[in-house]
């Protein structure tokens, strides 16, 4: 994941443009390459997810053989999982990635505001369904929990929140949030909350509040639980703009392998409140071992610690040749941490973290 940034991501092959892919963490088959260290050797602390997912049970084989069941009960099991309302309307979905590239296209162009920094991929998919982006960083919302002038909604039709953000762990409150959408909603705006990060925190989440017109919540079963792979989430929202969504998803967008884990994940509540604690723990110790490392931190999550470097590359090149990869932002300067796993894990880390040349 990236942050924040408006630059256009097109390259002019015989003067047609073609769009380029976004830079993500996780890409470990490069990294192994690029510095003759195999696959099996590194440490990948550069996506945010949960080292110690959620435990998958064997998989029924009918689930590949048939198509996915929409009426298999998965909708109420995340609507009770999340505290969503029963007037609210919940759209299982390959990843929240699907619903970041599908919804700018159920809007004709308009003025959309996306956090800086923030996961990039925001802005690149509302900027290339035609809208005009509006960057958005904390001088213009007042430092967001203690600002009241809301005045800088007013230039905008959609505003797209990231909480907690990523990558910098700052959680906006819920009632600022719904102050936001109702000043939006006023005019027919949407906002648009990225809850991507939220399930080890979920006092914060807006799902209680989901149906309200022209707010829509993403969850993802990607980080908390770790299971990224599976491509499974829900977008909570109207009516409205479920069957949007609906439609421009077509049948069958989450596969019966993914529904069916994806239900078994949200119903055990025990791991879930056993792996917050554990997480909390986690983050603790990782924010103590980079400040021991004397390392800046500027940003805080359970999932993740980023730092702040003038120059953040040469740390992670540094780092990578102990075999451990981070996730680098060059603007602003921040390098991102995730969680190691085993207490192995930890120590490699660690040494790798002594071994490093002064900035």
């Amino acid at each position: 994941m990236a942050c924040g940034g408006s630059g256009d991501h097109s390259v002019y092959i015989f003067g047609v443009a073609f769009i380029m892919m976004l830079e993500h963490g996780g890409r470990l088959n490069q990294a192994a390459e690029r510095w003759g260290i195999p696959r099996s050797e590194w440490l990948d602390l550069s996506t945010g997810i949960n080292p110690n997912g959620w435990p998958v049970p064997e998989i029924p084989a009918e689930l590949w053989q048939r198509l996915p069941e929409a009426d298999d009960g998965l909708e109420e099991v995340i609507r009770k999982w999340s505290g969503t309302p029963a007037e609210a309307a919940c759209v299982p979905v390959p990843g929240s990635q699907a619903a970041i590239m599908a919804l700018p296209k159920l809007r004709k162009p308009c003025r959309v505001g996306i956090p800086v920094p923030g996961y990039r991929e925001h802005g690149h998919n509302w900027r290339q369904a035609g809208h005009a982006i509006v960057p958005i960083g904390p001088e213009q919302t007042g430092g967001g929990a203690t600002g009241c002038d809301d005045r800088w909604l007013d230039r905008l039709d959609v505003l797209v929140w990231i909480n907690p953000n990523n990558p910098t762990g700052a959680i906006v409150p819920p009632s600022t949030l719904l102050r936001w959408h109702r000043r939006l909603q006023k005019r027919g705006g949407w906002l648009v909350v990225d809850e991507a990060f939220m399930d080890a925190t979920p006092a914060f989440s807006l799902a209680p509040r989901a149906g309200l017109p022209g707010l829509v919540i993403l969850r993802s079963l990607g980080k908390f639980f770790g299971l990224a792979g599976v491509r499974a989430g829900a977008v909570l929202s109207d009516s409205v703009v479920a069957e949007s969504l609906k439609l421009m998803l077509g049948p069958w967008s989450l596969s019966g392998p993914g529904r069916f884990v994806m239900r078994r994940a949200l119903e055990d509540g025990a791991w879930q409140q056993q792996s917050r604690m554990n997480l909390q723990f986690s983050a603790s110790r990782l924010r103590a071992m980079l400040q021991t490392a004397g390392l800046t931190l500027v940003g805080s999550g359970t999932l993740f610690q980023t730092v702040r470097l003038d120059r953040p590359q040469p740390l992670a090149d540094q780092l990578a040749t102990w075999a451990v990869l981070v996730r680098v932002f060059e603007q602003p300067g921040m390098l991102r941490f995730g969680l190691p796993g085993g207490e192995s894990q930890w120590q490699k880390l660690e040494v790798a973290l002594a071994g490093k040349p002064c900035d």
